[in-house]
């Protein structure tokens, strides 16, 4: 049996990414991260139990390729697992062209640099695999930064946060927008956990202009769109406009796409913008965004259908953050 889905459209070219490092076989780049003391395969498998085979095994040619660039900080090792990523994108897939695996990798390099200060899951509705990505940099980040990196979700509807909130253990934070003034005010507050999780402020808003001013009560500088649920009635919106703002304020803001890409998806926002398009999502995103992913932000087999592996984006920004940082401690350790 294959070691993975689609191992043979796979294989040749991690072979010759693996080979450059003088990798002889994904076999030998298992024993690498092993030697180093790293259970990489379980690592992926906690964050986001559903994914692929192919998501374990791209984050291990990945973790070896940081060994092997002697990567001893972990944002070296985030932007080296971005080349593990890269290689496992099939040939002339949407996922190869736009280099996200790369992309993914320079994300996770960002949220482990102390110039970023707060990163944001802007969701259609609060997901389970927003707080998948949110717990696996929550747990870790902070590890190894000097200034703790805040994490928050920013998604439409305060019931919907407050559950995801009490679920994962985040703070619900719910805020009241003045229309008048254009202001947002914190009116309640509270942690269901006590540790890393409970460091991750979760808010619901009602509408784009709610969401837009969190982002600024915030400060949020790097966020990552959902796209699977009201993209074209929030979180793109509030994505472009708080660009907008930003730029204009002098300030400094990367926008992340997480996905679309199909553009032929049977979803009335895509379809509305007619079959030969790249779908409205994934037209939006392109409107605002500094990178664009390809896929769901939660759902494997549609990041897998766009030819990266099976893994939703927003839990594989959680997997790449833990996964380096995994290295760093293994270097700080002298495993490797």
């Amino acid at each position: 049996m294959a070691l993975f889905e689609s191992y043979e459209r796979r294989i040749d070219k991690i072979n010759s990414v693996l080979n450059s490092y003088g990798i002889a076989s994904i076999e030998e780049a298992e024993k690498i991260t092993k030697d180093a003391g790293l259970d990489v395969y379980n690592m992926i498998k906690g964050v986001q139990p559903i994914c692929f085979e192919n998501a374990c095994w791209a984050y291990i040619v990945g973790a070896a390729i940081a060994i092997k660039k002697n990567a001893r900080k972990a944002s070296e090792a985030a932007a080296a697992i971005g080349e593990g990523l890269q290689a496992f994108c099939i040939p002339g897939s949407v996922a190869d062209q736009r280099k996200v695996g790369l992309g993914h990798g320079n994300l996770g390099k960002m949220l482990l640099e102390e110039e970023t200060d707060c990163f944001c899951f802007l969701a259609g509705h609060e997901s389970f695999a927003a707080a998948e990505g949110a717990i696996g940099i929550a747990n870790n980040a902070n590890k190894v930064r000097q200034k703790p990196l805040r994490v928050i979700l920013n998604g439409l509807g305060k019931d919907a946060a407050q559950i995801i909130s009490r679920i994962n253990g985040f703070t619900y934070v719910e805020t009241e927008m003045n229309y008048h003034t254009g202001e947002v005010k914190e009116v309640f507050r509270k942690s269901y956990s006590n540790g890393p999780r409970a460091k991750v402020n979760c808010y619901g808003a009602n509408d784009v202009t709610e969401g837009v001013a969190i982002m600024w009560k915030e400060n949020v500088d790097v966020s990552i769109t959902g796209n699977s649920t009201n993209p074209t009635r929030f979180q793109h919106p509030v994505a472009g406009t708080y660009k907008k703002e930003r730029i204009e304020a002098g300030k400094k803001y990367f926008s992340v796409a997480s996905g679309g890409g199909t553009g032929r998806t049977l979803h009335p926002d895509n379809m509305a913008a007619g079959p030969a398009s790249y779908g409205m999502t994934d037209t939006m995103g392109r409107m605002h965004s500094d990178a664009q992913f390809a896929g769901s932000s939660s759902v494997p087999a549609h990041v897998e259908m766009m030819g990266l592996i099976g893994m939703g984006n927003n839990p594989m920004v959680g997997a790449t953050v833990a996964v380096a940082v995994a290295i760093q401690e293994a270097a700080d350790n002298n495993r490797f």
